[in-house]
């Protein structure tokens, strides 16, 4: 546990490419480390809620985002600052390449981030079909940005013996950094995957399996005591605020709540399950009690002065969702009161009229008149930028909101009018004709997922709206 001063051990999981396995050698080297009882902040670097939730379970304890398009590098560092005071040592996993992002100059890469947080790095390097080349691959990585501390490499997808002797000889000779640790083919998938990356763990009946036979793979396969002395290696962290200043922004954001001023409803469960921990530690923050709720297991809504519904893969129980027919239809009636309802991706599926999979239509909710159908590929993945244009109760006219998609789903049928459409994309696919945010009564349904310290009057309006709701109903009574 951190002893004052700016002193935070912590390092960066880091690769070459997407897809070389450094989501696996996180989870494994978070687990292997919590097992020896050291305290570990997980994080994961972009917009990213699969791999954070396996993050976040090996650790037992929430997994937070950092991500340089979506959040200032103040507020980047603030929140890592914030959940890092409580633990011997952050693990932060990267994305995509190390120095890949969405400029030329690389502003929202991995590499980027380890310079803000002044952070050591390990790279995962793929060594498929590959020996004394990975060594001019590293180097090339090392001279690229010399204010990027690598300082080590782990080697996956070995072969065998002699392959990792080529490849381990060569880096440490030509790069002149250890390599801590060699991955070999593994014969048993402990991971299963969907789309783009792996299943969410709460799809995942066997997911503490998975963890436990990573967690022995890490501890057979990897220096562990390295990385730690690694992660402690790092420099004290510089920043323009004061810690105490610092922190009282972000951390325990509930302490001073007294009484709720809302009761605001979460659809949580494995169709429902993509939300920053800081979402709802905003709502939370604003004053709201909130109460978790699922149309896969509950027949009825509870009492409610609002509701938010996040990303996830209602296709998946598209069969189940649409046999809750109390449920959806309660929904409904609640919405044509006048119910604040922000829902996005998934729940923006499901507050429509139907999915269509593979021909087959699976009613949902009927709240919008909008009907989804699914493809093999993407059909909007990546950051998006919205421009706010139609009146309506959580953002102002003019107003710029920074967010991300990531969906296989298209509009099918749509009755709708555009002015209902009250976003205007300049980054970003999503509803229909470079058009979100549908908008009908109070519901605001978006293929948009937003970051709320990245776009702070969000949790502000939710909780606002809840109160103005709350109201009306007691009144009416």
């Amino acid at each position: 546990m951190q002893q004052g001063g700016m002193e935070f051990p912590r390092i960066i999981i880091a690769a070459l490419r997407g897809g070389s396995g450094k989501t696996i050698l996180s989870v494994g080297i978070i687990a292997a480390l919590s097992k020896r009882g050291k305290s570990i902040a997980p994080f994961k670097k972009g917009p990213d809620y699969i791999d954070a939730g396996w993050l976040a379970l090996a650790a037992g304890r929430p997994c937070y985002n950092l991500d340089s398009f979506l959040l200032e590098p103040d507020t980047n560092q603030r929140s890592f600052l914030s959940h890092s005071t409580d633990c011997d040592i952050s693990v932060i996993e990267g994305n995509r390449g190390l120095y890949d992002g969405i400029d030329l100059e690389g502003s929202t890469s991995t590499a980027e981030l380890a310079k803000l947080l002044m952070a050591p790095l390990v790279v995962c390097v793929d060594c498929t079909k590959v020996t004394r080349t990975m060594a001019a691959m590293i180097s090339g990585c090392l001279q690229f940005d010399p204010d990027v501390m690598i300082r080590g490499v782990i080697l996956n997808q070995v072969a065998n013996a002699r392959h990792e002797h080529k490849l381990r000889d060569s880096i440490e000779h030509y790069c002149g950094i250890p390599v801590l640790g060699a991955i070999p083919k593994l014969g048993q998938q402990h991971f299963p995957e969907r789309h783009l990356g792996l299943v969410p763990t709460a799809e995942h009946d066997w997911a503490k399996e998975s963890i436990a036979a990573i967690t022995r793979i890490a501890e057979k396969h990897l220096n562990l005591d390295a990385i730690v002395e690694i992660a402690q290696q790092a420099p004290r962290l510089r920043t323009n605020h004061k810690r105490k200043k610092s922190l009282s922004i972000i951390q325990h954001p509930v302490s001073r709540i007294k009484k709720p001023t809302a009761r605001i409803g979460i659809i949580k469960d494995s169709a429902f399950q993509f939300y920053y921990p800081e979402n709802i530690d905003a709502i939370r923050k604003r004053g709201a009690e909130i109460v978790f709720l699922s149309p896969l297991k509950d027949q009825k809504l509870p009492a409610l002065d609002a509701l938010y519904i996040g990303g996830g893969f209602p296709e998946t129980h598209a069969e189940q969702l649409s046999e809750n027919k109390s449920f959806s239809r309660q929904l409904r009636t609640m919405a044509e009161d006048g119910l604040p309802i922000y829902a996005e991706c998934g729940g923006l599926m499901y507050l429509g009229e139907e999915l269509i999979l593979e021909g087959n239509p699976y009613p949902m909710a009927g709240v919008l008149p909008i009907v989804f159908d699914f493809y093999k590929r993407p059909q909007g993945h990546g950051y998006t930028i919205v421009t706010v244009e139609g009146q309506n109760p959580y953002y102002p006219i003019g107003s710029e909101i920074r967010g991300h998609e990531f969906h296989y789903s298209q509009v099918k049928k749509w009755l709708g009018d555009e002015k209902d459409l009250v976003f205007r994309m300049t980054r970003g696919v999503g509803i229909s004709s470079d058009r979100d945010g549908l908008l009908y009564k109070n519901v605001l349904a978006t293929y948009t997922h937003i970051h709320a310290l990245g776009t702070p009057d969000w949790a502000e309006a939710l909780v606002r709206n809840a109160i103005n709701y709350k109201k009306k109903m007691m009144k009416a009574l």
